[in-house]
């Protein structure tokens, strides 16, 4: 085909109708619940459709700020029953805040096994939800494979994201990848979007989005200089432009994320900006049993080998990671010479390089079945390898915008991944990047196995621009 795909719209409909459908069979089967939960550390039933992990901790903050109790710590009544709950950033606000609306309009009858006291047992909802969310992600990653491929890459990526289980398996999730992947292809859009036609609102969305970007993910901060500053640098205007695009994508940034820290700033002890998490992070995976061993790169929070201190160190969130961080920069101080080894090991589990099978029963433990972690595996290895071909191919066009920005999530996910632990989990913000990239690669390759005539053609311009 050396033409654009007729009735592109039409095909990328069903290809989201089928991604929608994918995803309501998984949650409506695989999450039916209650089920049993088996992990390394203990089995355990597990009564509200198979909430296990940060699961739980997102349905009820999202049904705390639905209630208009605020971010507050959503499990305290049970740990602390009759107490005032303290304040709590467990994780940046984006998810919550996304199914707080959920909550709201959840009419399901209240039960007692999450709370002491009303909270609503919809972690269903929450899930599909999500299944809605993961749609929408299919629909623009077809609109941004055509913008970078043309109308058969973005119809190709579309598929890989609407099939494939790395994707699939977080929209039956209650947690923040979904999310995330949503703000990052609406980031990637937005920076073409102003690399195209410049002007001001554009680099205030693209900043904006970069800012939610940051609270849907932490390490996702990295997209405020990588998209938001450095694509409002390099569009195709003097200087001066490029100057007002830059402040105002930094403004807009600072506007979304701004609040947010200012809150953060007010109702803690100890100064804390987007989340109280890093030091459980940091402390988990900078310890003997995740510096040594089969458990190398991973973290180590639950179960007999826990590295955390327990009873936790006194005080409010902001002074129990402060007191963890310590502890973690210490324990990297003595232990300097591992270090390398240890990023290599976290960076190399994240992208499925090193041990790759732990994960199967490491996801367990996030709800993830087995058999979605294998396939999972299955699947992965051929995008990556057409994702790989996709990389040579925009390069070898000098494609480097566009390389560029499909590059931004994969360079924020190793940041991330090399400072805390490796897990494929973390993959996610990149995972709509690969499938772009891996249809890039297979559209090239087949069309050089098929169309043998083309082959000077496709020397020339390997991913055919007479699509785009």
């Amino acid at each position: 085909m050396n033409g654009p795909v007729r009735h592109f719209g039409r095909i990328l409909l069903v290809i989201v109708a089928v991604a929608f459908g994918v995803r309501v069979a998984y949650v409506a089967i695989a999450k039916s619940g209650p089920c049993r939960i088996v992990t390394p550390v203990k089995t355990f039933e597990s009564p509200s459709q198979c909430a296990v992990g940060d699961q739980i901790y997102y349905n009820a903050a999202s049904n705390r700020l639905a209630q208009g109790d605020g971010f507050v710590e959503p499990l305290w009544s049970v740990t602390h029953p009759g107490q005032k709950p303290p304040p709590a950033a467990d994780h940046p606000p984006l998810t919550v805040m996304v199914l707080a609306p959920v909550a709201w309009i959840s009419t399901n009858p209240p039960v007692s096994w999450i709370m002491s006291e009303p909270l609503h047992d919809n972690v269903r909802e929450d899930r599909y939800a999500m299944v809605v969310l993961g749609t929408i992600v299919v629909f623009l990653v077809g609109l941004l494979g055509r913008r970078i491929g043309g109308d058969t890459v973005g119809l190709v990526a579309a598929g890989i994201a609407a099939i494939t289980p790395n994707m699939w398996v977080n929209d039956g999730l209650v947690m923040s990848e979904t999310v995330t992947c949503l703000v990052v292809v609406g980031s990637l859009l937005l920076a073409f979007a102003l690399w195209d036609r410049p002007t001001l609102p554009r680099a205030f969305a693209l900043g904006a989005l970069c800012g939610l970007a940051a609270l849907s993910r932490v390490e996702l901060i990295l997209f405020v200089p990588l998209l938001g500053v450095v694509v409002a640098l390099t569009v195709r205007r003097a200087w001066a432009d490029r100057g007002a695009l830059t402040a105002t994508s930094l403004v807009a940034a600072l506007v979304v994320i701004g609040p947010w820290v200012g809150f953060n700033l007010a109702r803690f002890k100890d100064p804390t900006f987007i989340s109280t998490n890093d030091g459980i992070a940091l402390l988990g995976s900078n310890c003997d049993p995740v510096y040594y061993g089969s458990g190398i790169g991973l973290t180590s929070i639950a179960g007999p080998r826990d590295c955390l201190q327990n009873p936790p160190p006194p005080g409010d969130q902001s002074q129990v990671s402060s007191a963890y961080r310590k502890q973690a920069f210490t324990y990297i101080g003595h232990h300097k010479s591992r270090v390398p080894l240890v990023v290599a090991a976290r960076i190399g589990r994240t992208w499925g390089l090193f041990r790759p099978l732990d994960m199967i029963t490491f996801n367990v433990g996030e709800g993830r079945e087995e058999w979605v972690t294998r396939l999972g595996i299955a699947a992965y290895y051929p995008t990556l390898i057409a994702a790989v071909l996709g990389v040579v191919l925009l390069a070898r066009r000098r494609w480097w915008r566009e390389l560029y920005a499909l590059l931004v999530p994969a360079a924020a996910v190793t940041v991330g991944v090399a400072v805390t632990y490796g897990q494929t989990r973390f993959r996610a913000a990149a995972e709509p990047s690969l499938a772009i990239l891996a249809a890039v690669g297979a559209v090239a390759l087949v069309r050089r196995l098929f169309s043998p005539r083309d082959t000077a053609t496709l020397r020339k311009d390997p991913v055919l621009a007479a699509d785009r």
